[in-house]
């Protein structure tokens, strides 16, 4: 499992859910402890030349290990080990790591990905007794393209009622450092999504990145609407 920055740093619980549904359904789960960041932030912000060590390190660790695939609980960061490293590697001339990143991009998958399309799973067993609307982040609808497959997956849990999100292909407002140097835009962004979420009645609102997690889930609390926030996998982890 990559883990992430944010699911290490601040939602540990999205990391342990992951481990809890793939046990769950009868599979080894291990987490390399070299692992670290893996690079989107510096990449994304045009430091390419800081990005090399920190993407060496993070195709290391996570190829140190004989797995059959890696999984992660964020589009964005599976989004830049598919569509940022191999080329970051070339364009630096290191066509060793290059081949090293593109085999593991080859085997790393979105949570939702590794469930439905991987596994040929959309019931984990999962029980959730509340009203469920979802936001799709960014990177897992636009680069990664996982379509329905959370949607699917939050269907099939047991005593969960799922609406749906008006605009719910619209950005939060979050992107990274956007919500950081762009704060008026991004700030006007998470008040359309939170008022959204609060037409729907639901009181818990999932997506599938803990980065789009924190920042509706910020709006939601500021606001005192009491609406909750989950991460796909906390949900999906839930049981009687």
């Amino acid at each position: 499992m990559m883990t992430t920055c944010l699911v290490d740093a601040l939602f540990p619980d999205v990391g342990k859910s992951v481990v809890t549904v793939l046990e769950r359904l009868g599979h080894e789960v291990v987490v390399p402890r070299g692992q670290a960041c893996c690079g989107q932030m510096h990449i994304n912000t045009g430091y390419v030349d800081d990005a090399l060590p920190v993407v060496r390190n993070q195709v290391a660790a996570l190829t140190e290990v004989a797995a059959d695939a890696v999984v992660a609980p964020s589009g964005s960061c599976v989004g830049s080990v598919r569509h940022q490293h191999v080329t970051l590697a070339r364009n630096a001339g290191d066509d060793a790591l290059a081949d090293q990143a593109q085999a593991l991009s080859d085997k790393t998958y979105e949570f939702s990905e590794l469930l439905v399309d991987v596994l040929g799973v959309t019931d984990v067993g999962a029980y959730f007794p509340h009203t469920v609307t979802y936001h799709p982040t960014c990177h897992s609808l636009r680069m990664l393209r996982v379509g329905d497959k959370p949607l699917r997956l939050l269907e099939a849990v047991d005593g969960l009622d799922l609406v749906e999100l008006p605009g719910a292909q619209e950005c939060c407002g979050f992107g990274g450092t956007f919500a950081l140097k762009n704060e008026p835009v991004s700030s006007a962004m998470l008040a359309d999504k939170v008022a959204a979420v609060q037409t729907t009645g639901a009181d818990i609102c999932s997506t599938s990145d803990s980065s789009c997690l924190m920042h509706i889930g910020g709006g939601l609390s500021r606001l005192e609407t009491g609406v909750g926030t989950r991460h796909l996998a906390q949900i999906l982890a839930s049981t009687r």
